[in-house]
């Protein structure tokens, strides 16, 4: 069976021996079943592709990073989060779902595992999976008046130290009042997506994904009330660096975009205007991934043999609360 008329953007790491052998068994597969598969053209020459009926590249500086995605229905990335986070890059532009394969170590935001590929492009090729939408943050940098900066995460927004001997002296701000003031290693805000990645390392908690809230994570702060916070998912945050901060700061969205800040900068957070699409492929609960992601151990568990969301058995007597019995 063909499927005309469908594209799917395949990204992968084109220095990672493994995602571009996977590469090539998935392009293959997917050609075959009548879907065009893009690529980017530094994967395209790791693949040693050109360009075909079935296979499209996208020449270097020809086209805006905006439009990547352009025309397909679906980004596939190969690899592990740092790869996917660059895969939602694309996806976000053209408000397509993404998909990801994990090719990597934890692989919080892929939704399949390597071994499960063959199933995975069956599932692709039938458009046999549903979306997601997670909420995302948008930031903009100030100087003053000036707005310097603008840009957007799905994970997280960390302001850090420059200089590696010296603290970061901020002041970190919620809907226009001014919470408190520290010195740090840096501030992470985080999406609940992001709260299993560098949130969580800096001691934050972890959120399910169906939550729509935003977390302010101190990281390594020097102060006495320096508690991660869960705030609304419409708050507004801003972290202001004291004019006393030499050499300033740094910037990061997701790890992968980065402004430098200068002394006195300010950095306003609040939820994205766009948010991305997540293909999933099960619906099984966040608490399983979050248990075979991070390896938790729940030996010992029995349960209570009812259906999640199921009522309780009528059948079965137990104590009222009010018979003294109850607690015999």
């Amino acid at each position: 069976m063909t499927h005309p008329n469908r594209r799917i953007l395949l990204v992968a790491h084109p220095r990672r021996p493994e995602a571009i052998s996977v590469a090539k068994g998935v392009i293959e597969r997917l050609t075959a079943l009548g879907i065009d598969v893009t690529l980017q053209a530094d994967e395209a020459r790791a693949l040693d592709l050109t360009d075909s009926s079935r296979v499209h590249i996208r020449p270097f500086g020809e086209e805006p990073e905006a439009k990547v995605a352009a025309g397909c229905d679906l980004v596939v990335v190969l690899g592990g989060d740092g790869t996917i986070l660059r895969g939602a890059e694309f996806a976000r532009c053209v408000d397509v779902p993404l998909l990801g394969v994990n090719l990597g170590h934890v692989g919080f935001l892929a939704e399949a595992e390597r071994d499960d590929l063959d199933a995975t492009v069956e599932r692709i090729a039938r458009n046999d999976y549903t979306v997601d939408e997670r909420m995302t943050l948008h930031v903009d940098v100030r100087l003053g008046s000036h707005l310097i900066a603008s840009s957007w995460a799905l994970n997280e927004v960390s302001v850090e130290k420059a200089s590696r001997e010296r603290m970061l002296e901020t002041t970190v701000e919620v809907d226009g009042r001014p919470l408190s003031s520290w010195g740090c290693d840096g501030v992470i805000v985080s999406t609940p997506t992001g709260s299993t990645a560098y949130a969580f390392s800096a001691g934050g908690p972890v959120v399910w994904p169906q939550v729509e809230a935003i977390l302010l994570v101190p990281n390594s702060a020097h102060a006495l009330f320096a508690r991660p916070l869960v705030l609304g998912p419409d708050s507004h945050l801003a972290i202001e660096l004291k004019a006393a901060n030499e050499g300033g700061g740094v910037l990061w969205c997701d790890g992968r975009r980065h402004v430098d800040l200068p002394p006195g900068a300010r950095v306003e957070v609040r939820r994205g205007f766009r948010p991305i699409r997540l293909a999933r492929l099960s619906s099984g609960p966040f608490t399983d991934r979050l248990v075979a992601k991070f390896h938790l151990s729940v030996e010992g568990w029995r349960g209570n043999g009812a259906a999640i969301g199921g009522a309780p058995d009528e059948n079965v007597d137990a104590p009222s609360l009010t018979d003294p019995a109850a607690g015999a």
